[in-house]
């Protein structure tokens, strides 16, 4: 193992990694921040025996933190980067014939193993800061690990990290019955101070960060490193700052993933002499990176993460709480150095309720480009591969979904041509796919330009329009700009050789078809009140009103932000009907569809030309009674009230003596209240319905068909026995039974009419008693009971004595329980 001339923390595990990596593959590494891990391990690793010469790759999760660990493990060499060390990342690389130790995004690790699964003339992969758990970094770890059990058993795998649970990695990289090695390294971090100074959830997080760094440059030396949810609080915190700040030798460095790379070099560089630095720095800044100069650090407690929707189909950024992990490590950077202090702007106690980890990015992403990558790697079921956490099925079905809609698998899961050129381009599938037909379309450069202002935040400006935002990225002459253009060309040139079999003979699609192309399921039509619009897959948008864009007709929809409610369009194109026809034409249906119409209570026909959830044309048609018309109209009965339609008295008690026997024996009896006969309209009522278009139309004798089907005639004969409609009494009168009454079924009936009987009536097969609703001889009520013979006994000489003299002409005779039953009031003289 080779020495260095400036000892770190990490060194005084590196025998013993060496020693592991000599005799097993897989190892995990867990050293504190600052230990040195990232650019003094590929160094000790290059030349062990087992290596023969051959490369190391070592996997960053940002471009920012690979080109600063390649330019640290070259300055430690004495060499300039591109020589033994060097680094690929998407817009640019430096690499010789000399490199061996290559420092490689793990978007970049995940093409390379693609094209090349045996990973030919590598003897190393080292994925570090693998805590982070994007979605890159677990499907890389899963294909290195099934290329090392299937080709290349010789092949070292090492997951580094600060905060990383090591037994359970360590368990997912074992090989045969033993888990993974895991080295521990101590590190010297320097003492960190920690002051918690609260939040006022009232006040936006960037005035309270920008209020803490003025206090915090009043009272302590040194540089300031402060951690911001995303680019806009970024910039309004600069703001608040540049305002503020009256001393000249203190400079203000934004930090950030859509930036120049020397502006963010110019962020990480040591401070000159006597000047100091405050870096405003989203979550890029956590690991990988030290800041020359910080001792001090400002957390703001928050983080932007992207979340993915798979109902909606739509990825929207989150801010949510960072982890207990990510402010170890953010609290971590003021003691890279030199003994530091970290201001937390939230409570103590708070601390121990922040999430352990933050999620893996595997359970929250969109996973089209997962599924696309396991498909052209032979795999159907991603449970066959070694991830530390399985992908969430919903989010797969949505990815296989989409993959199906944009020609990328048949019907069968397999990938068809366009899928195996799409699956090569190192893009998301939309926008590989816009770029393969854009390419067998000779746009191939144009649809490469769109790619790149899609996929890089902030390149070519903020403009929602795509033909503004593409302007700008053609005035680009930053670094950013220069790189992202040779890119795009060698995107281009990719696409044109994968498509070069399949040219075809359309005319050349515009910027807006090539969008609608990769977000077919956005295209969206105006509503027509210059601001709301309507989106293929059903759902609503909105554009800020002053936008001309808000006028368009139709659009092609790139990227939208906010919740699934009505998210705000950011990026679109004009698209003209013409391109809609001869894009879209297949897919466009045409047809008369009915729909019931509130106002009037009938239905209403329209003939419309449909793509997906939308409208693009119709028009008024006469409606034709059938059984379309009958759904629409049923449905209508249902939305205004299934108690509203025009039962008679008769039908109405059949509904509530079935509901009765329902409440009784829900297992025999169906459930026909209204909130289920207005969920199964379409079943029991559509089919009545056939022949008028109207609710006026609707008439008992329909309803009588409709609702004879709802019971089978056992049970209809059977509830003749147990819910009869009337009660005999002992005089022979015939009463109807009230089965809607709150009290249970219930019979109205003068109290002579009883006299005689002995035993409390009930109906359901004697289940059921009764409720007796007792009248005087002028039909008013004297009292409800339950048990008559009780009732006999018992109230009924309270009720004689009042009644007897409010009707003397009517019999009250003392034991009516033996007395004879009438209807009628006392013989004349007696």
């Amino acid at each position: 193992m080779r020495s260095f001339p400036s000892p770190l923390p990490i060194d005084a595990v590196l025998p013993a990694l060496c020693a592991r990596l000599a005799t097993q593959t897989n190892a995990v590494l867990v050293a504190p921040p600052g230990a040195g891990k990232t650019t003094r391990v590929p160094l000790a690793l290059l030349d062990e025996p087992w290596m023969e010469g051959r490369r190391i790759l070592v996997l960053e999760p940002r471009r920012l933190a690979a080109r600063a660990a390649a330019d640290r493990m070259a300055m430690t060499l004495g060499e300039s980067t591109g020589e033994t060390v060097g680094y690929r990342v998407r817009f640019g690389s430096k690499i010789s014939r000399r490199t061996r130790i290559e420092v490689v995004t793990e978007g970049i690790f995940t093409r390379m193993i693609l094209d090349d699964p045996e990973l030919s003339g590598i003897g190393a992969v080292l994925f570090d800061e693998f805590h982070e758990r994007s979605l890159d970094a677990d499907l890389g770890l899963a294909l290195a690990l099934d290329a090392q059990g299937g080709l290349r058993e010789d092949l070292r795998l090492l997951a580094m990290s600060a905060t990383l649970d090591g037994a359970r990695i360590a368990r997912r990289m074992a090989t045969g019955s033993a888990p993974a090695p895991v080295i521990e390294s101590e590190g010297r971090a320097f003492p960190v101070e920690t002051v918690y100074l609260g939040r006022d959830p009232r006040v936006p997080v960037d005035r309270q960060v920008a209020d803490a760094v003025l206090r915090v440059l009043a009272a302590e030396p040194g540089s300031v490193l402060a951690f911001l949810p995303g680019a806009g609080e970024i910039r309004r915190t600069e703001r608040l700052l540049a305002e503020a700040i009256g001393d000249p030798a203190v400079d203000l460095c934004p930090l950030y993933g859509a930036m120049d790379a020397r502006a963010q070099e110019q962020a990480i560089a040591p401070s000159p002499a006597g000047r100091r630095k405050v870096v405003l720095a989203t979550s890029i800044a956590e690991t990988s990176l030290t800041i020359e100069g910080v001792r001090i650090v400002v957390d703001g407690g928050l983080a932007r993460v992207p979340r993915f929707e798979p109902g909606i189909g739509l990825t929207r950024l989150e801010t949510v709480r960072v982890s207990r992990a990510g402010a170890d490590q953010r609290r971590g950077r003021a003691g890279r150095t030199e003994p530091g202090i970290c201001y937390r702007l939230w409570n103590e106690a708070e601390t121990a309720s922040l999430p352990a980890y933050a999620i893996p990015e595997i359970l929250t992403a969109d996973l089209a480009r997962l599924v696309l990558d396991l498909t052209a790697w032979g795999i159907r079921d991603p449970a066959s591969l070694a991830f530390l956490d399985p992908p969430p099925p919903a989010a797969l079905k949505e990815a296989r979904t989409l993959l199906t809609n944009l020609g990328a698998l048949d019907d069968d899961g397999h990938l068809t041509e366009d899928g195996k050129a799409m699956a090569r381009l190192p893009l998301e599938p939309r926008l590989s796919r816009m770029l393969v037909e854009g390419a067998r379309r000779g746009a191939a450069s144009e649809a490469a330009w769109i790619a790149a202002v899609i996929s890089e935040r902030g390149l070519g400006g903020e403009d929602v329009d795509l033909l503004h935002r593409l302007e700008g990225f053609r005035r680009d002459r930053s670094r950013r700009g220069e790189d992202a253009r040779r890119q795009a060309e060698r995107w281009a040139g990719s696409a044109a050789r994968a498509a070069s079999a399949s040219r075809s003979h359309a005319a050349r699609p515009s910027s807006a078809a090539l969008l609608a192309l990769a977000f077919p399921d956005r295209i969206a039509r105006g509503r027509g009140d210059g601001r709301r619009f309507v989106l293929a897959n059903g759902r609503g948008a909105a554009m800020d009103p002053v936008l001309s864009l808000a006028r368009a007709r139709f659009l092609a929809v790139a990227e939208l932000a906010g919740g699934a409610e009505e998210p705000r369009i950011l990026l679109a194109a004009e698209l003209s009907a013409a391109e809609l026809d001869a894009e879209f034409g297949d897919a466009i249906a045409e047809g008369v569809e009915t729909a019931f119409d509130a106002a009037t209570g009938a239905v209403r026909a329209r003939r419309v030309r449909r793509l997906g959830a939308l409208a693009l044309d119709e028009h008024t048609a006469r409606v034709e009674p059938g059984p379309a018309a009958a759904q629409a109209l049923a449905q209508g009965a249902a939305q205004r009230g299934i108690e509203r339609l025009p039962f008679s008295n008769a039908q109405r008690q059949w509904l509530d003596r079935v509901r009765f026997l329902h409440a009784a024996a829900s297992d025999i009896w169906p459930d026909l209240s209204d909130a289920r006969l207005a969920e199964t309209v379409s079943d029991w009522l559509a089919p009545e319905l056939e022949g008028i278009t109207s609710l006026d139309a609707i008439n008992a004798d329909r309803l009588g068909r409709a609702l004879a089907g709802l019971l089978p005639w056992d049970l209809a004969r059977r509830m003749e026995e147990e819910a009869p409609t009337h009660f005999e009494v002992p005089t022979g009168s015939h009463l109807p039974i009230d089965y809607a009454a709150e009290s249970g079924p219930t019979l109205a009936v003068r109290v002579q009419e009883l006299f005689g009987l002995g035993v409390h009536p009930s109906i359901a097969g004697g289940r059921v008693p009764l409720t007796l609703a007792l009248l005087s001889p002028a039909h008013r009520p004297i009292q409800l009971t339950r048990d008559l013979p009780a009732f006999w006994h018992g109230s009924w000489r309270d009720v004689r004595a009042e009644m007897r003299g409010r009707y003397p002409k009517h019999p009250w005779p003392e034991d009516p329980a033996n007395a004879v039953p009438t209807n009628r009031a006392k013989p004349r003289g007696t």
